[in-house]
């Protein structure tokens, strides 16, 4: 079954699941996935946490200790999700203490309503790291305006940070470049580079998405051949940028001050076109010093029928740069789709969270205590 998990691993891939809940960490289901299919971290977001609350009953007795305490419906998200990222790391730990801290690690979301405000996002950051209280956790911050100087803070403070909703390799180099410069802060400080470490969360199949349904909308044999290409052009060209980046004498002077490289991670890897080889955003994603965070569907796919033959971004750049080249020639904005994409993915997980308010506040008041 694990041998295309193997492979990728092999290839320099580091395979994370993107999906946690109590019921997986308490039937023993997380250890055995990294057990057994060779999964080394973990990515969450409020979209995962409202879906694990809102379903069964594994929740029940927090939520009726807490109703107890007559917290407020924040407090109680806060305690759960923190909660379950705390027990799904020391279940990680042995592979974090295995690979130096580079794997073995549990991403956790800043408040998304904070997606625009730079301080708050900051102090979210420090509360939730020192909530956590483990070294093998990242902190969830999106890629937004007030998103990139964030970044630079928290880092600059020692916290370790994966950096969300990339959809342009624009706003990617402002990643990288907002991680390099918290880390040239915190040298400053004379913080431990060696104990910081990053990933950059870059978007794929909803790059698709978006640029399929014009192309689709066109309806011409040109437009029509194009459909499935944008996504891991994209993808691949953000890579060619993280290469210019760790090759530049700035980052090279950071990491012989011990500083870890800011590893790209394919996030949305789950194929929403079912014309499309389930394992499209995998096997043809495959580069070195990369992670990719897979939905279980998407990681139990790949184990069963994934062929991975090697490097399959490295030497792609100039056909990726063609096919988005030729989709621009056709009138579809570029710039419009990824600004449209990060909107739409802030909103996507505002939406979630305000649903898991209003769930939580309800299971809240179900298990409050009657009045005698």
């Amino acid at each position: 079954m694990t041998d295309a998990l193997k492979r990728l691993t092999d290839e320099g891939v580091a395979i994370w699941l993107d999906d946690l809940s109590r019921q997986r960490i308490t039937s023993g289901n997380l250890a055995e996935l990294l057990d057994e299919q060779h999964v080394v971290g973990v990515t969450t977001n409020p979209s995962i946490f409202q879906k694990a609350i809102s379903e069964g009953h594994g929740y029940d007795q927090q939520l009726s200790d807490l109703a107890s305490r007559g917290v407020t419906v924040e407090e109680a998200i806060r305690m759960i999700t923190t909660a379950d990222v705390r027990d799904a790391a020391d279940v990680l730990r042995p592979v974090f203490d295995a690979t130096g801290g580079l794997d073995g690690r549990v991403s956790i979301e800043v408040d998304p309503r904070l997606a625009h405000a730079t301080q708050p996002t900051v102090a979210e950051a420090k509360q939730l790291a020192w909530l956590v209280d483990r070294p093998n956790t990242f902190i969830k911050i999106p890629a937004t305006r007030a998103g990139l100087p964030a970044i630079t803070e928290t880092i600059a403070s020692g916290i370790s940070v994966n950096v969300t909703l990339i959809f342009s390799i624009e706003r990617y180099r402002m990643v990288m470049d907002a991680y390099v410069a918290g880390l040239e802060k915190a040298r400053e400080k004379g913080l431990d580079l060696s104990k910081i470490h990053s990933v950059a969360s870059f978007f794929v199949s909803r790059v698709d998405t978006e640029i399929d349904k014009r192309l689709t909308a066109l309806g011409t044999d040109e437009a029509l051949a194009l459909k499935g290409r944008a996504a891991l052009a994209n993808a691949r060209l953000a890579y060619q940028a993280y290469e210019e980046v760790v090759a530049s004498d700035r980052w090279t002077s950071l990491e012989a001050a011990g500083a870890n490289r800011q590893r790209p991670l394919w996030a949305s890897t789950g194929v929403k076109d079912p014309a499309y080889p389930d394992t499209l955003y995998v096997t043809e994603l495959v580069a070195p010093g990369t992670v990719n965070t897979m939905p279980e569907a998407t990681l139990k796919a790949v184990a069963d029928h994934g062929e991975v033959t090697g490097d399959t971004v490295r030497g792609t750049y100039e056909q990726a740069r063609a096919d988005l080249d030729a989709i621009a020639k056709l009138g579809i904005d570029y710039d419009e789709v990824v600004e449209l994409l990060e909107v739409e993915g802030v909103e996507k997980f505002e939406k979630a969270w305000n649903d898991l308010l209003a769930s939580t506040e309800a299971e809240l008041k179900r298990l409050a205590p009657k009045e005698a």
